[in-house]
């Protein structure tokens, strides 16, 4: 009976570290959703942007994708935004779609402007660039390098 008692704190003490660990990751891995004040900006291709990704500004997450979805009269991709209170954007920032990595997630990169005016919440980012997928780029070279202007 004794081996059955030992077995059994070994197997609560494994699951209470692995619980702690997971309480860590959780804190410091920065998957939480950004709770602040809605903005939104229209693309024309959003390449595989989902809701939960990051927005983030010189590489730093600063917001969270909340939706996105088609505009029934422009057809363009509408992605909503929630960004962090304490960050004032101002409104010529420009938002383009990045990845991180060949094969990586892709998130919202802001590239903040010299407005002295800031966006609002409910605002509109009216500058943005749009996902260039691998694809394109190489169609891009190939189509430059073969003389495909002639």
């Amino acid at each position: 009976m004794g081996r059955n008692a030992v077995e059994t704190i070994m197997g609560a003490a494994v699951l209470l570290v692995a619980g702690v660990f997971v309480y860590f990751a959780y804190n410091t891995a920065e998957i939480k959703a950004v709770t602040g004040y809605e903005i939104s900006a229209n693309f024309y291709k959003v390449g595989g942007l989902t809701k939960g990704s990051d927005v983030r500004i010189s590489g730093i997450k600063v917001g969270t994708v909340l939706d996105t979805h088609l505009d029934p009269t422009t057809f363009e991709a509408v992605v909503k935004m929630s960004i962090s209170p304490e960050i004032k954007l101002p409104a010529d920032t420009q938002a383009s779609i990045a990845s991180s990595g060949l094969m990586g997630d892709k998130y919202i990169s802001l590239k903040t402007g010299n407005a002295m005016n800031f966006l609002d919440p409910g605002g509109k980012i009216l500058s943005t660039k749009d996902f260039r997928s691998l694809e394109d780029q190489v169609g891009e070279i190939i189509f430059l390098a073969t003389g495909g202007d002639k």
